[in-house]
């Protein structure tokens, strides 16, 4: 699907976080066009890298970016970039973040511990966030206040759960994304 010639202004937002937590999910559920994906099957040269122990059944990885978009106006798109949640894989943020307005920073509750590095990489290009606490099929609901203590967030931070497979609900995270973009320029 090709961008109406109409539009004059284009938007860079990242969709972030740990390994595992459903970026590229969450790309896919949001974007009007088939996504750009980089993923690639998980083989025994991640061993020892990649803990797989929370996520057995993952075979494959994003190693380069994820990529979406979705036309908001008449003249108006945004552009989803999606990064590597590895460490191994962090170079490639440098570039991505470059232009981004904002982030999504995505965390799995019960891996919370994973989320600090990441707040950390944002925090360190200057990106104003919003945290999606992705909700797992069968897994406990943390209260947001419980999440917001634990990774010792600022009280303006928004925080608010996220189904990354349910796309109302993915597109709930980005318009409180976008809600917070624009409470922040003014």
């Amino acid at each position: 699907m090709y961008l109406d010639p109409d539009v004059s202004r284009s938007v860079k937002i990242l969709v972030v976080g740990h390994f595992a937590v459903g970026k590229t999910t969450y790309i896919g559920s949001v974007s009007e066009i088939e996504p750009l994906q980089t993923e690639e099957e998980i083989t025994e040269a991640s061993e020892g890298l990649d803990d797989l122990s929370e996520t057995p059944d993952k075979t494959t990885t994003t190693v380069a970016m994820d990529f979406g978009r979705l036309t908001l106006g008449e003249d108006l798109v945004l552009y989803i970039f999606g990064t590597p949640g590895q460490e191994r894989f962090k170079q490639m943020w440098e570039g991505l973040s470059r232009g981004a307005l904002g982030a999504l920073v995505l965390a799995d509750p019960e891996r919370l511990e994973e989320t600090f590095p990441i707040l950390d990489l944002v925090e360190a290009f200057g990106l104003p966030y919003v945290i999606g606490v992705n909700t797992f099929e069968g897994k406990h609901e943390f209260p947001l206040d419980e999440v917001c203590e634990a990774l010792n967030i600022s009280e303006e931070t928004p925080v608010i759960h996220c189904d990354v497979r349910d796309q109302d609900s993915s597109m709930q995270a980005l318009i409180t994304l976008v809600k917070h973009l624009l409470s922040s320029l003014g």
